[in-house]
């Protein structure tokens, strides 16, 4: 149990290429809530096998940044993302097993490299 005055602390960046276009989504019309969602590689080292090894991150984000994500996160640019990481839980329908996914709730995202690097990428 977290009680006040603890120093907890959730905060995540990454810095990879955009896996797929970011697709904007409407939660509903009365909260006007906008989101968008999209997915980054990033590549690391692996020790134990001696190569590269790909990460998948699955982002959500918000509001103004989600209509920022909307036009701007593409497939194959190159972007930083600031947020901390969340989880859902829901019931599989088949097997009425709880389940589990984590994603990063995105609070800032950094455009990085140039157009060239983005149109070299999706080649």
């Amino acid at each position: 149990m977290i009680k006040e005055g603890e120093n907890n602390m959730n905060i995540v960046t990454i810095v990879g290429r955009v896996g797929r276009d970011a697709s904007e989504n409407f939660t509903s019309f009365e909260s006007g809530k906008t989101k968008a969602t999209f997915s980054i590689a990033v590549n690391r080292w692996d020790s134990k096998t001696k190569s590269e090894v790909t990460d998948w991150f699955n982002i959500d984000v918000w509001d103004k940044q989600a209509e920022f994500a909307a036009e701007y996160i593409k497939k194959g640019r190159l972007i930083a993302v600031d947020g901390r990481i969340s989880n859902r839980k829901w019931n599989d329908r088949q097997t009425g097993e709880e389940r589990e996914s984590f994603y990063i709730l995105a609070n800032n995202i950094r455009l990085l490299g140039s157009k060239r690097d983005v149109e070299e990428a999706v080649l």
